[in-house]
């Protein structure tokens, strides 16, 4: 029998000085038109949507205002985001709210593993916000997850995209033991632009975490992601790519970041589909087995389809 929690009473949002006290930036509202979007309209998407709110479960589609949600939950995808819907950091970039977090919710993965038994997901990503606040990090919240999807739904393949857990000694190796498909850790720009885009996380400590969970576990994927637009160089982008074969990782995903709020970073520029083609097929010559960069790429866009060209890759390499 499928439990189905009550949802835990949530704290009010309360924005961290980092946002509220930032001098506004303004959004542009003139976007190229390789960046607009439908609003979403089709009856899937709303029986998605309805979903969601049956099972009391946060999506990172709606929280993070993501540009892809029409199309996405309109095919019956979508990226669960567990551990409530606040955050203990303030990244400059991010659209969810930030302050003191939710109570965990131990049905959660309970709930989470009923809605992707009944959209019949083949391929699910589970993210959340971060849990400094935790001991773990929420790291066996992660593993209880993914063993309750695996009771559910033993054929759909799983991908984590988890915070850094920074200062949090032995997360990593729980989340590994849980045997993802796919472990998922973004470093979201260039190490040049982490105290003001990412002031809560360490570069090299983000890329360290990919290079011990391919350590752990060569069998899992691992997999990150990048903004463009922040201010970074080009060259600051090929570094960063380099770093990531380094630490072993398979798969890249670029896309553009765009401006949630005027509180947040300003968009510096908006990036042609040609400069993503580009970065694209450097990815490849630097040897990942899978690339994905485009303007609308996000770290689960198209993640189910991903995933079997990743393991094709693989069994070809």
């Amino acid at each position: 029998m499928t439990l189905i929690s009550e949802a835990p009473q949530k704290s009010p949002p309360l924005r961290q000085p980092h946002h509220k006290d930032k001098p506004d930036q303004p959004v542009q509202r003139q976007k190229p038109d390789w960046i607009r979007v439908r609003a979403p309209s089709s009856p899937t998407y709303f029986e998605t949507r309805a979903l969601m709110r049956e099972h009391k479960l946060n999506t990172v589609c709606e929280e993070a205002a993501c540009p892809n949600i029409g199309e996405c939950w309109s095919q019956k995808h979508a990226t669960m985001m567990i551990l409530g819907s606040v955050c203990t950091r303030a990244c400059s970039f991010c659209n969810v709210a930030t302050g003191r977090p939710d109570t965990v919710d131990p049905f959660e993965p309970f709930n989470v593993a009923a809605a992707v038994s009944k959209l019949g997901l083949r391929h699910v990503v589970i993210t959340s916000v971060d849990r400094d606040d935790l001991p773990d990090g929420g790291a066996q919240h992660f593993a209880d997850v993914i063993t309750a999807i695996r009771k559910q739904s033993p054929d759909t393949t799983i991908e984590v995209l988890t915070p850094d857990f920074l200062r949090k000694d032995g997360a990593i190796d729980i989340v590994v033991a849980a045997r993802p498909d796919v472990y998922n850790h973004n470093l979201e720009t260039v190490p040049r632009l982490y105290p003001e885009v990412r002031p809560g996380a360490r570069y090299f400590h983000s890329l360290r975490l990919l290079d011990q969970v391919k350590q752990k576990d060569p069998s899992i994927f691992t997999k990150s992601g990048l903004m463009v637009g922040l201010g970074e160089t080009k060259t600051e982008l090929y570094q960063v790519m380099d770093d990531l074969r380094m630490a072993g990782v398979d798969f890249l995903t670029i896309g553009q970041y765009l401006q949630p709020t005027p509180k947040h970073h300003a968009v510096m520029r908006f990036v042609d589909p040609d400069e993503f083609a580009s970065y694209q097929t450097m990815a490849y010559g630097k040897g990942f087995l899978m690339a994905s960069c485009s303007p609308l790429t996000r770290s689960s866009y198209h993640a189910d389809e991903d995933f079997l060209k990743l393991r094709a890759a693989k069994q070809g390499a």
